[in-house]
């Protein structure tokens, strides 16, 4: 449900300016999650559920890239996207400790410990709507005045570009080895049999640690090539190459510490791939007035993977439960596969988008 919901919310995003989309998304899902704080029923709580995914999802998810879009020119779009991820890892590892803390106080008491962090929860994302009001501009040209209903050019024209189906099948396919990355803390655990607090704290530096700083660097990167389909393409060789020594890598003692760096330096790639990837909407040129639907689009085929490849993953482990050195061998092996593929995209958008430009180049000396 949450993957359909995507590409209606970039279509959302270019119809109604995306301040009013920020502060009645984080408004309303505030409310939703005080609701939630007063333990209700469980109807109600699917009143809720719902309701979250329409004031986050359809209301707010779509509105992101483009509010980054918007005060961003098209050479900067990569490393201020990239800053984005840097700031939203370093805030949910904050609030993630705090929430920690906050059922640690309440230990004693498990549902006053939930009321109490989803109360926290609620009036920080009602902050966030507060401000959204006052400090998210009206900017210029973010929505056509002349086009006042919903309008199907729109989205024919995000449909017809190819740059926009490039991208999502790159983003599919980053996504895919992004996530599936995680599997190299079963197969230390499983496989390499490292200690269980070892894999805990390897988790935890891949899953936050990592986050902090892959997306500003790499977006960094992006901007100073002027080219984040050539930071995408790299990366994923990289990434295809260390899956890869991963399916075949001994299952011994002296390369635990082999595994845990690898681990960790396939997490900061995969980490930092994956939060420019949008970039490649700029980068092949796609207009400010249909971003939005372009990266509803971009979204939707992009996390689709999130619809099969747990499940995917989780019966190949289950086929092989009394030797999973050659589950996650397969594993790795479809991951780095993946790889393979989002290179290939990447690399096919620089040759499009190079076409693209050469042709606005001579349109531009025409008109001149």
């Amino acid at each position: 449900t949450a993957t359909v919901c995507y590409f209606p919310s970039g279509i959302v995003a270019d119809k109604i300016r995306v301040r009013t989309l920020a502060w009645v998304g984080f408004t309303s899902t505030a409310m939703l999650t005080y609701l939630y704080a007063m333990l209700p029923s469980f109807a109600v709580l699917r009143f809720v559920f719902i309701g979250m995914g329409v004031t986050t999802i359809l209301i707010w998810w779509g509105i992101r890239f483009k509010l980054v879009r918007l005060i961003s020119e098209e050479d900067t779009y990569s490393r201020n996207i990239g800053i984005s991820y840097g700031l939203y890892g370093a805030a949910g590892l904050l609030v993630g400790f705090i929430s920690m803390k906050i059922i640690e106080w309440f230990a004693d008491s498990a549902a006053v410990g939930i009321q109490s962090l989803l109360i926290f929860l609620g009036t920080l994302i009602l902050i966030l709507g507060i401000l959204s009001f006052f400090f998210i501009p009206k900017f210029e040209g973010e929505i056509d005045p002349t086009k006042k209903s919903f309008d199907m050019r729109q989205i024919r024209e995000a449909l017809r570009n190819p740059v926009v189906w490039i991208s999502a099948a790159c983003l599919f396919c980053v996504y895919f080895f992004y996530t599936g990355v995680n599997q190299t803390t079963g197969y230390m655990k499983d496989v390499m049999m490292i200690a269980p607090g070892t894999v805990l704290i390897v988790g935890t530096v891949r899953t936050y640690g990592v986050s902090l700083i892959s997306g500003p660097v790499f977006g960094t990167i992006a901007a100073k090539l002027g080219s984040p389909s050539r930071v995408i393409g790299f990366g994923s060789v990289v990434v295809m190459i260390g899956l890869a020594v991963f399916a075949f890598l001994p299952a011994q003692a002296s390369l635990a510490y082999v595994a845990v760096a690898m681990a960790i330096l396939l997490a900061f790639i995969a980490n930092g791939v994956f939060g420019i990837c949008s970039s490649q909407l700029t980068e092949g040129k796609v207009p400010v007035r249909v971003f939005g639907t372009a990266t509803g689009l971009l979204s939707v085929v992009g996390f689709m993977p999130d619809t099969f490849s747990y499940i995917w993953f989780g019966s190949i482990r289950d086929a092989h439960q009394d030797n999973p050195t050659v589950a996650y061998n397969q594993i790795f092996l479809i991951l780095a596969g993946a790889a393979l593929i989002a290179a290939v995209c990447a690399f096919t958008l620089i040759v499009v988008a190079c076409k693209r430009n050469v042709e606005e180049d001579a349109d531009a000396r025409e008109d001149a």
